[in-house]
């Protein structure tokens, strides 16, 4: 299968050892994998802050760019949750529209795709370590595939040698929200110690998700809190050995 890979601004400005990790796995399964770097921001946060024009000029692009894949494959929940829902509310028009129609469908969250899609759940990963897990909000409530926390759960279970650290509270939120952290920080910290306090149960080394933004902002509460825990993406553990 031929992969287009997107890989979000987030990602590449903060943490592009994920992209990598996400190639590493997909080409070590098989695939090829295809990165256009003429690509950028997938217009989330300027559709969040209520920039709709200028959200609209970012999704016609994604489009154009990413409308001939054979899937499109991205390592966060919450820009494919942009592309696959949002992107009808932002004002595409004509064959801007039709194309993204067409491509919703073939856009995926890595972990959901090497799952639902590919059939994978054990990629001969090992990551000795103890790990709890994060389900970043507007992936687990915005994307309308199946069970989303079980797909990452899956994945993690068939690592060698990781112990999966079950938190009782599932789905809330880390406090990150895009701008929402900037526009509100001390509510945003608030958040943040709560829950990295909520998945510090059983004395996980490390917590993960699918959304670096999610990672990286409950990684801050940790620091300036002085743990010893680390945030590490789901991509990165799928790519240990």
């Amino acid at each position: 299968m031929k992969i287009s890979l997107f890989i979000p601004c987030l990602v590449d400005q903060f943490a592009p050892q994920t992209g990598m990790a996400v190639v590493n796995v997909l080409e070590r399964l098989g695939h090829e994998v295809h990165y256009d770097d003429h690509q950028t921001c997938c217009g989330q946060a300027l559709f969040n802050s209520g920039f709709r024009d200028e959200a609209t000029s970012l999704a016609e692009r994604f489009v154009r760019l990413f409308g001939d894949g054979e899937v499109i494959v991205a390592p966060s929940g919450s820009c494919v949750n942009m592309v696959q829902g949002h992107y009808g509310e932002v004002g595409l028009t004509g064959e801007a529209l039709r194309t993204w129609e067409a491509m919703r469908e073939r856009t995926y969250e890595f972990s959901t795709f090497l799952v639902e899609k590919l059939g994978v759940t054990d990629v001969g990963a090992t990551f000795p370590h103890t790990v709890s897990l994060h389900n970043s909000c507007h992936f687990l409530h915005g994307v309308c595939r199946s069970n989303l926390p079980d797909n990452y759960r899956e994945l993690l279970t068939n690592v060698d040698g990781l112990t999966l650290v079950e938190e009782p509270v599932k789905s809330e939120c880390c406090g990150f929200g895009g701008a929402f952290s900037a526009k509100y920080p001390e509510l945003s910290k608030s958040i943040a110690r709560r829950r990295i306090d909520q998945l510090a149960l059983g004395e996980a080394e490390f917590i993960t998700g699918v959304d670096d933004s999610c990672l990286m902002h409950m990684q801050g509460a940790i620091d300036r809190r002085g743990g010893s825990q680390r945030t590490i993406h789901l991509a990165r553990i799928l790519d240990a050995s």
